[in-house]
């Protein structure tokens, strides 16, 4: 079994083979010295019809990354998701968002949080795949997810999923006028009529 190669690997092992870059480089230099005997000894590769080459056969191994997901901190029990532009939140903000998730009948452990800074290189189908419900976006993301025609302050359902825009959580945090419209979206958003 030592003398196996990857392709032949493939009707034994079920699950997927992952090579790591310095696997991959020393695999390439031993099908390079391969080819370059076959050329010594004046043999043809073989045609199509025939057994494929090894490398190809380790082409679709080595080619695929596992993309990691985006991690959501908290629970996330409801499909609740805020988006935040700030790295970290501060103190107060951190409590006027407690406040703001608990008066519309949630808790912070029904809610996951994300960064701009997490969200940052992801990509559209990578967010769809947290699966949230419920998305609240404070503050500017860079993030495909700015494309969407959603308008700050006004609910947008997409398929399964409705959507949130408003400015900055520090900035809702420093202005009373920016509070009002907060609660007000978020009023219409969770059916809440206070």
């Amino acid at each position: 079994m030592e003398n196996l190669s990857l392709g032949e690997l493939k009707y034994i092992l079920q699950e997927p083979i992952y090579l790591f870059e310095e696997d991959q480089s020393e695999l390439k230099n031993q099908v390079s010295e391969n080819k370059s005997e076959l050329v010594k000894k004046n043999e043809l590769p073989p045609t199509p019809h025939e057994e494929p080459n090894k490398s190809d056969e380790l082409k679709p191994e080595t080619e695929e990354i596992e993309i990691e997901p985006i991690k959501v901190r908290g629970k996330f029990e409801k499909g609740i998701l805020i988006l935040h532009e700030e790295a970290a939140l501060s103190d107060p903000v951190m409590d006027m968002l407690v406040k703001m998730i608990q008066a519309v009948g949630h808790s912070m452990s029904e809610v996951g949080l994300v960064s701009s800074e997490e969200l940052h290189g992801k990509s559209l189908e990578e967010f769809q795949a947290i699966n949230a419900h419920i998305v609240l976006k404070f503050g500017k993301i860079k993030h495909p997810i700015n494309a969407l025609p959603i308008h700050d302050y006004q609910i947008h359902t997409e398929e399964e999923t409705e959507y949130l825009f408003a400015d900055s959580l520090t900035a809702i945090s420093e202005d009373k006028n920016l509070k009002v419209k907060t609660w007000n979206a978020l009023k219409l958003l969770f059916n809440i009529s206070k």
